[in-house]
């Protein structure tokens, strides 16, 4: 009885929607080619990345070296493009990792991912509304931060802001209340808003080369004195660290790319738009891929004009671009700066709440979430509630959170989502088909228990060039004792230079011996069998990729405070009270398979 209980719980988890469920509410259009989709991937990326981290990096995690750690996330963000272009390859129709995982993997993995799209968007719009008030801020001279900062401080330190922020919560529920009207008209808006933002950025990087000194990325203890002499104190200094290029040493790089990694997270809003590629199977994996390159020469250029126009101990977070020119000597650029700044987070702001409120409105309809968050209104046909709510949620956060902590937070649930969409790429791919495993289910049962044994010899040598149920299960042990050991791996690496004070040659012992298990376990999923599945575009070098994916991604997980773990976990423990009370008693609605 028991036994029929968990098996049917079980049974739940895993249910997957079928591809047609989907189609039916997706138009065709076809209009989008390559370039195009190219174009919408940069608009989606490039832009709040650069004047929310800018000074948030480089003034006290990396210095002038933000410029590699724009690499590094640049870096991993391709290997989770990478997984992106397959997924779209293999599910081509309008949707995100949440629908990839609903078909192919399972219901609890696609509501994870879900939840933590709905994190990263909502944080998102946060975090830009946030940067919006800062940038809004400076240029009447700080008069509302003063003002929230006399009359409403908030003393919990390290958990909320310093004081909230009404006004960044008022322009979130004005957006919020202009998308539950309209939202049509919001297209060209945009549209102009991003033309405005490319010219500012590409005026920014050629200034920054003009008028910088590449002594600002060589600064010493002596320049960092004189600097605070000229200012009398007047103004406040970040750390300075060693100084140098590398002022706040690797760490402070791997730092610098875990919160670096919010500025790539916009390539994801390609896969919503599939159904508009006129070749859907070859643009969407190549406007994937291109669409991160480009954002990441836009960045490493904006960042290196930025720390060689000011020394970056100089640098204030909320608004480090237009204060530049102001350091200059240039006043007047400043406004057309902030100018740009305050059109690329509008826009920034209007594509984050578009697609939560899509990710609400599918979770819900999914019967995921609440189903009052999935109504249509017959006048408007938009989501009305959805937006509503969503709107509401994040104008809340905008508020009480601190820029730091939002933008941390969505790198983690980015990270996590990534990490996801790897391991799925890895899962399907050892997996037989469906129809497979109706026959082999069947074939089982005519020859008895003993049809498929496992072995050691079968573990590198299968003996089937197609997936079966046994290998597939392997390839589900296998990389379940990966994750676990990749974890640990990334545990000790992140305390490696605390450990090593202690000289203990233990140390070295744990991570070899880490290493040859995964390379072990790496070498058995390696050797099974894959899908034949014919797809216009798979990810090279299976399982080395996704699994170097996930580790990299873990990895700059954990270069993130204990704080942003706190909140993810507080955020995930609500989802999950959701989804285990409401979602898998509602989504069975749908008819999944």
């Amino acid at each position: 009885m028991l036994y029929q209980a968990l098996r049917r719980f079980g049974q739940k988890l895993v249910r997957r929607h079928t591809l047609e469920q989907y189609v039916a509410k997706i138009s065709t259009a076809g209009r989008l080619s390559t370039l195009d989709i190219v174009a919408l991937g940069v608009v989606n990326t490039v832009g709040a990345g650069v004047y929310v981290l800018a000074g948030e990096v480089a003034s006290d995690k990396a210095g002038p070296s933000i410029v590699i750690c724009f690499l590094v996330a640049a870096l991993s963000s391709v290997l989770a493009a990478l997984c992106y272009a397959e997924f779209s390859a293999r599910v081509p129709h309008s949707a995100s990792a949440y629908l990839y995982n609903y078909v192919t993997v399972g219901e609890l993995w696609a509501f994870i991912t879900g939840w933590n799209l709905i994190l990263s968007y909502v944080t998102g719009a946060a975090s830009v509304a946030r940067a919006w008030s800062l940038a809004f801020d400076n240029l009447i001279g700080n008069q509302i931060s003063q003002t929230l900062h006399e009359s409403i401080p908030l003393n919990i330190p390290h958990v909320f802001a310093e004081y909230p922020d009404f006004f960044a919560m008022g322009l979130m529920l004005l957006f919020t209340g202009l998308l539950a009207v309209r939202a049509s008209e919001f297209v060209l808006v945009t549209t102009v808003f991003t033309v405005v933002n490319v010219l500012v950025l590409g005026f920014v990087i050629i200034s920054g080369f003009l008028k910088g000194k590449l002594h600002n990325w060589w600064l010493t203890e002596e320049d960092y004195i004189m600097t605070m002499f000229r200012l009398n104190d007047t103004s406040p200094l970040g750390p300075l660290g060693y100084g140098g290029f590398v002022p706040f040493g690797f760490q402070g790089i791997l730092r610098g790319a875990a919160t670096c990694f919010y500025a790539f997270t916009g390539f994801d809003s390609v896969v919503t738009i599939a159904e508009e590629a006129q070749n859907l199977q070859r643009s969407v994996p190549m406007g994937i891929v291109i669409s991160v390159f480009i954002c990441f020469l836009v960045y490493f250029g904006v960042s290196s004009a930025l720390t060689l126009m000011v020394p970056y101990y100089q640098l204030q977070p909320g608004s480090p671009l237009p204060e530049a020119f102001l350091h200059i000597g240039w006043a007047p650029a400043r406004y057309v700066v902030a100018i740009g700044a305050l059109c690329a987070l509008s826009t920034s702001i209007l594509d984050s709440m578009f697609l939560l409120r899509w990710m609400t409105f599918v979770m819900a309809d999914d019967g995921l979430l609440f189903g009052v968050l999935a109504r249509i209104d017959s006048k408007t046909s938009i989501p009305i509630v959805a937006t509503v709510v969503s709107g509401i949620i994040t104008a809340l956060m905008t508020s009480f959170f601190r820029l730091t902590d939002l933008v941390d937070l969505m790198s983690f649930g980015t990270l996590l989502t990534y990490s996801l969409v790897a391991i799925c790429i890895l899962i399907v791919r050892y997996q037989p088909e469906l129809n497979d495993e109706e026959n082999e289910a069947e074939a089982q049962e005519e020859n008895g228990p003993a049809a498929e044994k496992l072995t050691l010899w079968r573990l590198f040598c299968p003996g089937s060039s197609t997936p079966t149920p046994l290998s597939g299960r392997v390839v589900y042990v296998c990389f379940s004792l990966l994750a676990l050991l990749l974890l640990l791996l990334c545990l000790v690496l992140v305390q490696w230079p605390v450990l090593l004070l202690f000289e203990n040659p233990l140390l070295i012992i744990v991570v070899v011996l880490l290493l040859i298990l995964i390379t072990g376990i790496t070498g058995v999923i390696w050797r099974q069998p894959q899908s034949p599945t014919l797809l216009y575009f798979k990810v090279p070098a299976l399982p080395f990729l996704p699994i170097m994916s996930v580790f990299m991604n873990v990895y700059l997980m954990m270069q993130l405070t204990l704080g942003t773990w706190a909140l993810f976990g507080v955020w995930m423990l609500i989802g999950f009270a959701i989804y285990f009370g409401y979602g898998i008693h509602h989504a069975c609605r749908i008819n999944p398979t």
